[in-house]
């Protein structure tokens, strides 16, 4: 299927990354400077701030004005053309939680879908000058040292895997069952490390973690997942294994490779 909005790899990274520089234009000024918190959720607390809605407003913009007929979900404005081929999938400040407590563990967030099924991404850290890019079968890492490609770590025993989620807590993002299956799989790693949110996902990528599971994720959580991880050698489903499209599940579970993943959901699901 083919249309007039149709958009290369290369130019949709392209595009990607102005969405990240306008995003950052609006986060990095107000990154440690005592901004202002609302509460969004009706129960608990889920934090917005001005960044987060000025970043996707200022990023909204962009592809209205380029790309009219474009798709847009976004985590704070909702959804724009529901039906388009093409979809940018935005959350402007991926842990929010961080941001507003001055931790340089937050990222944007930037995806381009078609037909619903991921394309390309970008993962964006402004604050350390870092960003991913990945297209399924690419990922290029930037950052202070330089360009070079993303590679997983290539770990295979699960013994030896470090291991991350953002919050493991049946008060946090996991049901009571959820910890206790986590609890297992943490049991059978190296080393767990907590609250990195978006940014586990992209460590990942580069070999400094090398399993990461998550659940409670919602569409603008993990769109841009998928082309990283795969770009960059990585495997990532949901928890029963099933193959991760634009359409999967909050629960995700990413590995640097088939047969760290495999062991993973052996950890996570015989119990």
């Amino acid at each position: 299927m083919t249309s007039s909005d149709d958009i290369g790899v290369d130019t949709a990274l392209a595009f990607a990354e102005r969405l990240a520089e306008a995003a950052a234009a609006e986060t990095m000024p107000r990154f440690r400077g005592g901004i202002a918190v609302d509460n969004k959720a009706r129960r608990g607390f889920d934090p917005v701030t001005e960044a987060d809605r000025e970043a996707e407003r200022v990023q909204r913009e962009l592809i209205v004005a380029h790309h009219p007929h474009h798709g847009i979900l976004g985590e704070e404005f909702g959804t724009q053309h529901p039906s388009a081929q093409w979809r940018w999938v935005l959350d402007p400040i991926d842990g929010t939680r961080a941001f507003i407590c001055g931790i340089p563990s937050w990222t944007t967030l930037i995806a381009l879908e078609r037909d619903a099924q991921p394309f390309v991404s970008v993962i964006d850290q402004p604050y350390t000058g870092e960003r991913w890019l990945g297209s399924l079968e690419e990922t290029t890492f930037r950052g202070p040292g330089g360009i070079r490609p993303a590679r997983t770590s290539g770990c295979t025993e699960l013994s030896r895997a470090r291991l991350s989620t953002t919050d493991p807590r049946a008060t946090g993002y996991f049901t009571a069952d959820e910890v206790t299956r986590f609890d297992r799989l943490a049991a059978s790693t190296a080393v767990a490390r907590f609250s990195l949110d978006a940014y586990a996902y992209a460590l990942l990528s580069v070999g400094e973690l090398d399993v990461v599971m998550e659940s409670g994720l919602a569409h603008y959580d993990y769109a841009a997942l998928a082309p990283v991880i795969r770009g960059a050698g990585g495997v990532i489903t949901d928890w029963s294994g099933a193959a991760f499209s634009a359409e999967a599940g909050g629960r995700t579970l990413a590995a640097a490779t088939p047969e760290l993943h495999a062991a993973a959901l052996r950890a996570l699901n015989d119990g």
